[in-house]
């Protein structure tokens, strides 16, 4: 199977996690788009889904999905969403695709994260891909510094020659070289940086069923 074809599967099977009636959270980038393509053929099943993304929410509406304001919602049964790395104990790092501060949020009012991914995304240890950290422009400089001293090499996200604006109109500092041995503290500690909005590391409140497509078929992870 190509990378595509387990990110498909996964996509599928993480509808029958989808609570019929209710409102979905619903996650950014490639295989959560695959979760929307799969969302779109059982529409009428559901109320609607909460978007972590601008471009989410663009998608959803192009399968005539109803886009609710999170705060017109008091709670949500799931939330859907893939990951850059994911670990066997359900942490992972996530922001590849721009909008971990959104992800987490939205993420926050669900009462179960189901993590889809193909198996390349699950690790021993997280920090082989570059730890994505939201960060408010004025203070991109002084939070880079900050991360040095721990230990990585941040590099502000650029496109084009720009920096890549979030929809939260905040920059993107991809920290590269960490070892990360104890997720939920460093995800403390960064957090804890003034300037920082948030950092992609979701381990204080990690995925509860990692669904990961993998040559033999779709594997679950309970965590």
């Amino acid at each position: 199977m190509t990378q595509d074809e387990m990110k498909q599967a996964v996509a599928r099977a993480a509808i029958d996690y989808v609570v019929a009636g209710e409102i979905i959270g619903v996650g950014t980038g490639s295989t959560a788009n695959f979760f929307i393509d799969e969302l779109g053929k059982i529409k009428d099943r559901i109320k609607g889904a909460v978007a972590s993304s601008e471009a989410t929410a663009e998608r959803l509406r192009s399968h005539g999905i109803t886009v609710f304001d999170l705060n017109d919602i008091d709670t949500m049964s799931v939330y859907i969403d893939g990951a850059d790395e994911i670990t066997a104990q359900g942490a992972m790092i996530k922001g590849g695709g721009a909008a971990l501060t959104r992800e987490k949020i939205v993420a926050s009012v669900a009462k179960q994260f189901v993590c889809i991914a193909d198996g390349s995304k699950l690790v021993e240890k997280l920090g082989a891909f570059p730890l994505p950290v939201e960060v408010i422009p004025m203070a991109q400089a002084v939070v880079a510094r900050k991360l040095a001293a721990l230990g990585g090499e941040p590099r502000l996200r650029v496109k084009d020659g720009k920096p890549v604006v979030t929809d939260n109109g905040c920059y993107i500092v991809d920290v590269l070289g960490l070892q990360i041995e104890d997720p939920a503290a460093l995800e403390a500690q960064i957090n804890d940086i003034v300037g920082v909005v948030t950092v992609g590391l979701f381990a204080r409140r990690g995925a509860n069923i990692g669904l990961l497509g993998t040559a033999d078929g779709v594997k679950r992870l309970n965590f």
